[in-house]
């Protein structure tokens, strides 16, 4: 049985690798999340944008309010209706883009860098702290493009949002695409292979994203060193994974040993699968 998707979302998710607008939680819960993130930012004495990848990534590890947001209960019955109930966090990212700054993301897919087995199992719910609007620089699906596998990227594209600045070359075709436009605290969900791309930033306000990626305990890291994840709903009965806790207190100093190390593997795995996809691509 079905906990928070209809048969209808669930079938449109499978034929078209994405679905939205889905509704977390409220405007007030937005602006309380928005505001524990400023203040973050504030004791960092940066916006995010400017503090590196690190800050960026795996939240959870050192707040309970973000703790919230991958717990979500709205969200995970909606990934457990396409994963089953044993849900790892794979990681997290923080997607800001200031206003009128040229910061954007070219036609990509969130599998490329991964490095999971299998591939297509991973979710992406992707949650709005502010209006995600065409001139803030929504998400754009390509309808029905998970279907296709995964694509060859390139690197090096100029002010993007995404860490290695990929970019697929040749992404078929994109004459049609779907505008992921979202209110403050709705959500979408999108398949690791959908060929997905944002705008830059022209309207007046932040454009405050929060990427989760939701894998089934069952999937598996295909790199060279054990990888973590963090358990939130069910089971793991496979142990592919070093699981990390969730913290004891926000940014106390064991939170943040944790976050640094979990960082750390992410980080260097991460460079470990875009070396192999450059080299496949070459060859």
């Amino acid at each position: 049985m079905l906990k928070q998707l209809t048969e209808a979302q669930r079938d449109a998710y499978h034929r078209d690798g994405y679905l939205f607008p889905l509704p977390a939680f409220g405007p007030a819960d937005a602006r309380r999340y928005r505001a524990a993130l400023e203040s973050f930012e504030a004791r960092l004495g940066m916006k995010l944008t400017a503090a590196g990848r690190k800050y960026r990534s795996r939240s959870y590890l050192l707040f309970d309010w973000a703790q919230e947001l991958v717990r979500n209960p709205a969200i995970l019955d909606a990934v457990e209706d396409l994963i089953g109930p044993d849900i790892l966090v794979f990681t997290t990212t923080w997607f800001i883009k200031e206003p009128g700054t040229p910061l954007a993301a070219g036609w990509h897919q969130d599998a490329t860098h991964f490095g999971l087995d299998p591939i297509d199992r991973h979710v992406t719910a992707w949650i709005a702290l502010s209006d995600a609007s065409l001139d803030s620089g929504c998400m754009q699906f390509v309808p029905g493009s998970h279907q296709r596998g995964q694509l060859r990227h390139g690197y090096g594209l100029s002010a993007s949002i995404n860490d290695a600045g990929q970019w697929i070359p040749e992404p078929g075709d994109a004459t049609i695409t779907a505008d992921c436009c979202l209110q403050p605290g709705q959500f979408s969900l999108h398949n690791t292979l959908t060929v997905h791309r944002s705008g830059a930033n022209t309207a007046s306000d932040r454009r405050i994203g929060f990427g989760v990626s939701y894998i089934p305990t069952s999937v598996r890291h295909t790199g060279s060193q054990r990888h973590t994840a963090h358990l939130v709903r069910g089971t793991d009965r496979y142990g592919h994974f070093d699981l990390d806790p969730a913290p004891t207190g926000d940014f106390d100093a064991s939170a943040q040993e944790v976050h640094d190390a979990s960082f750390a593997s992410y980080a260097a795995n991460y460079a470990e699968q875009v070396a192999r996809h450059v080299a496949q691509a070459a060859a």
